[in-house]
Protein backbone atom coordinates (compact mmCIF):
# COMPACT_ATOMS: atom_id res chain seq x y z
CA UNK A 1 0.00 0.00 0.00
CA UNK A 2 1.26 3.38 -0.83
CA UNK A 3 1.70 6.20 1.66
CA UNK A 4 -1.13 8.44 0.41
CA UNK A 5 -3.64 5.61 0.51
CA UNK A 6 -2.53 4.72 4.00
CA UNK A 7 -3.00 8.26 5.26
CA UNK A 8 -6.51 8.38 3.79
CA UNK A 9 -7.43 5.07 5.44
CA UNK A 10 -5.99 6.24 8.75
CA UNK A 11 -8.02 9.46 8.62
CA UNK A 12 -11.21 7.52 7.84
CA UNK A 13 -10.56 5.09 10.72
CA UNK A 14 -9.96 7.93 13.22
CA UNK A 15 -13.12 9.72 12.10
CA UNK A 16 -15.19 6.56 12.49
CA UNK A 17 -13.82 5.89 15.98
CA UNK A 18 -14.46 9.44 17.14
CA UNK A 19 -18.00 9.41 15.79
CA UNK A 20 -18.73 6.24 17.71
CA UNK A 21 -17.46 7.76 20.97
CA UNK A 22 -19.51 10.91 20.77
CA UNK A 23 -22.57 10.07 22.76
CA UNK A 24 -25.25 12.54 23.85
CA UNK A 25 -23.70 13.43 27.18
CA UNK A 26 -25.90 16.56 27.60
CA UNK A 27 -29.18 14.89 26.73
CA UNK A 28 -30.38 14.63 30.33
CA UNK A 29 -29.50 18.31 30.93
CA UNK A 30 -31.49 19.36 27.87
CA UNK A 31 -34.47 17.32 29.03
CA UNK A 32 -34.30 18.89 32.51
CA UNK A 33 -34.28 22.42 31.01
CA UNK A 34 -37.30 21.59 28.87
CA UNK A 35 -39.17 20.36 31.94
CA UNK A 36 -38.29 23.48 33.95
CA UNK A 37 -39.12 26.03 31.25
CA UNK A 38 -42.44 24.59 30.12
CA UNK A 39 -44.15 25.99 33.26
CA UNK A 40 -42.47 29.44 33.07
CA UNK A 41 -45.00 31.04 30.75
CA UNK A 42 -45.85 34.65 31.73
CA UNK A 43 -49.35 35.31 32.91
CA UNK A 44 -50.92 38.59 31.76
CA UNK A 45 -53.99 39.83 33.58
CA UNK A 46 -56.91 40.79 31.37
CA UNK A 47 -57.36 44.51 30.65
CA UNK A 48 -59.70 46.37 33.01
CA UNK A 49 -63.06 47.50 31.71
CA UNK A 50 -62.78 51.10 30.42
CA UNK A 51 -65.61 53.42 31.34
CA UNK A 52 -66.84 55.63 28.49
CA UNK A 53 -65.99 59.36 28.78
CA UNK A 54 -68.91 61.65 29.52
CA UNK A 55 -68.22 65.37 28.91
CA UNK A 56 -69.54 67.81 31.49
CA UNK A 57 -71.79 70.46 29.94
CA UNK A 58 -70.79 74.12 30.46
CA UNK A 59 -73.66 75.84 32.26
CA UNK A 60 -72.13 79.25 33.02
CA UNK A 61 -72.84 80.85 29.64
CA UNK A 62 -74.53 83.85 31.23
CA UNK A 63 -71.65 84.49 33.64
CA UNK A 64 -68.74 86.85 32.94
CA UNK A 65 -66.28 85.32 30.49
CA UNK A 66 -62.74 85.97 31.73
CA UNK A 67 -61.33 85.39 28.24
CA UNK A 68 -63.42 88.02 26.48
CA UNK A 69 -62.34 91.64 26.60
CA UNK A 70 -65.83 93.04 27.08
CA UNK A 71 -64.62 96.02 29.09
CA UNK A 72 -62.29 97.02 26.31
CA UNK A 73 -65.08 96.56 23.74
CA UNK A 74 -67.38 98.83 25.75
CA UNK A 75 -64.63 101.40 26.21
CA UNK A 76 -63.74 101.25 22.53
CA UNK A 77 -67.33 101.75 21.40
CA UNK A 78 -67.81 104.60 23.89
CA UNK A 79 -64.45 106.10 23.02
CA UNK A 80 -64.87 105.84 19.25
CA UNK A 81 -65.53 109.57 19.18
CA UNK A 82 -62.32 110.27 21.12
CA UNK A 83 -60.21 108.17 18.77
CA UNK A 84 -61.53 110.12 15.81
CA UNK A 85 -59.69 113.22 17.08
CA UNK A 86 -56.66 112.06 15.12
CA UNK A 87 -54.02 112.00 17.86
CA UNK A 88 -51.28 109.77 16.55
CA UNK A 89 -47.51 109.98 16.18
CA UNK A 90 -45.88 111.06 12.94
CA UNK A 91 -44.15 107.87 11.86
CA UNK A 92 -42.72 109.40 8.68
CA UNK A 93 -40.57 112.09 10.27
CA UNK A 94 -36.85 111.37 10.75
CA UNK A 95 -35.92 110.17 14.24
CA UNK A 96 -33.73 112.35 16.43
CA UNK A 97 -30.73 110.86 18.31
CA UNK A 98 -32.34 111.01 21.78
CA UNK A 99 -35.33 108.93 20.60
CA UNK A 100 -33.11 105.85 20.66
CA UNK A 101 -32.91 106.00 24.46
CA UNK A 102 -35.65 105.27 27.03
CA UNK A 103 -36.65 108.40 28.92
CA UNK A 104 -35.57 106.75 32.20
CA UNK A 105 -31.96 106.50 30.99
CA UNK A 106 -31.69 110.19 30.05
CA UNK A 107 -30.35 112.72 32.59
CA UNK A 108 -30.78 116.49 32.56
CA UNK A 109 -27.47 117.99 33.65
CA UNK A 110 -28.01 121.70 33.05
CA UNK A 111 -29.29 124.55 30.87
CA UNK A 112 -27.76 127.09 28.50
CA UNK A 113 -29.11 130.48 27.49
CA UNK A 114 -28.08 131.99 24.21
CA UNK A 115 -29.71 135.33 23.39
CA UNK A 116 -33.36 134.66 24.32
CA UNK A 117 -33.27 130.92 23.61
CA UNK A 118 -33.01 128.39 26.44
CA UNK A 119 -31.39 125.03 25.76
CA UNK A 120 -31.32 121.96 27.96
CA UNK A 121 -28.27 119.75 28.40
CA UNK A 122 -29.15 116.06 28.42
CA UNK A 123 -26.73 113.20 29.04
CA UNK A 124 -27.39 109.88 27.29
CA UNK A 125 -24.76 107.32 28.20
CA UNK A 126 -21.42 109.08 27.75
CA UNK A 127 -22.72 111.65 25.23
CA UNK A 128 -24.02 115.13 26.01
CA UNK A 129 -26.82 116.59 23.86
CA UNK A 130 -28.18 120.13 23.58
CA UNK A 131 -31.98 120.19 23.20
CA UNK A 132 -34.53 122.93 22.65
CA UNK A 133 -38.30 123.24 22.70
CA UNK A 134 -39.79 121.12 19.90
CA UNK A 135 -37.06 118.45 19.93
CA UNK A 136 -38.02 114.81 20.45
CA UNK A 137 -36.59 112.47 23.09
CA UNK A 138 -37.47 109.12 24.63
CA UNK A 139 -39.02 106.10 22.95
CA UNK A 140 -42.66 107.22 23.38
CA UNK A 141 -42.63 110.04 20.80
CA UNK A 142 -41.91 112.61 23.53
CA UNK A 143 -41.75 116.22 22.32
CA UNK A 144 -40.20 118.92 24.54
CA UNK A 145 -42.84 121.51 25.47
CA UNK A 146 -40.89 123.65 27.95
CA UNK A 147 -37.37 124.03 29.35
CA UNK A 148 -36.86 125.52 32.82
CA UNK A 149 -33.71 125.78 34.92
CA UNK A 150 -34.50 122.61 36.85
CA UNK A 151 -36.62 120.49 34.47
CA UNK A 152 -37.55 119.70 30.89
CA UNK A 153 -41.27 119.09 30.30
CA UNK A 154 -42.39 116.65 27.64
CA UNK A 155 -45.60 115.50 26.03
CA UNK A 156 -45.47 111.77 25.14
CA UNK A 157 -47.85 109.75 22.96
CA UNK A 158 -48.65 106.27 24.28
CA UNK A 159 -51.25 103.69 23.35
CA UNK A 160 -53.99 102.78 25.80
CA UNK A 161 -55.54 99.32 26.20
CA UNK A 162 -57.91 99.88 23.29
CA UNK A 163 -55.14 100.81 20.86
CA UNK A 164 -55.88 104.56 20.83
CA UNK A 165 -53.09 107.12 21.22
CA UNK A 166 -53.25 109.35 24.28
CA UNK A 167 -51.04 112.18 25.47
CA UNK A 168 -49.08 111.81 28.69
CA UNK A 169 -47.12 114.57 30.43
CA UNK A 170 -43.60 113.73 31.59
CA UNK A 171 -40.69 115.66 32.98
CA UNK A 172 -36.95 115.23 33.14
CA UNK A 173 -35.59 116.67 36.41
CA UNK A 174 -32.18 118.27 36.84
CA UNK A 175 -29.75 115.73 38.30
CA UNK A 176 -27.16 116.73 40.86
CA UNK A 177 -23.54 116.10 39.92
CA UNK A 178 -22.44 112.58 40.80
CA UNK A 179 -19.18 112.33 42.71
Amino acid sequence: MSAPVRSILFAALVTTLLAGCSGDQYGDLRQELKDLTKDLRGKVDPLPQVKPYEPVPYKACEEIDPFRNSRIDVAASAGAMASSTGIKPDLNRPKEPLEAFPLESLRMVGTLQQNKDTFGLVRAGTNLFRVKQGNYMGQNFGVITAIAENEIKLKELVQDGGGDWIERASALQLQEAQR
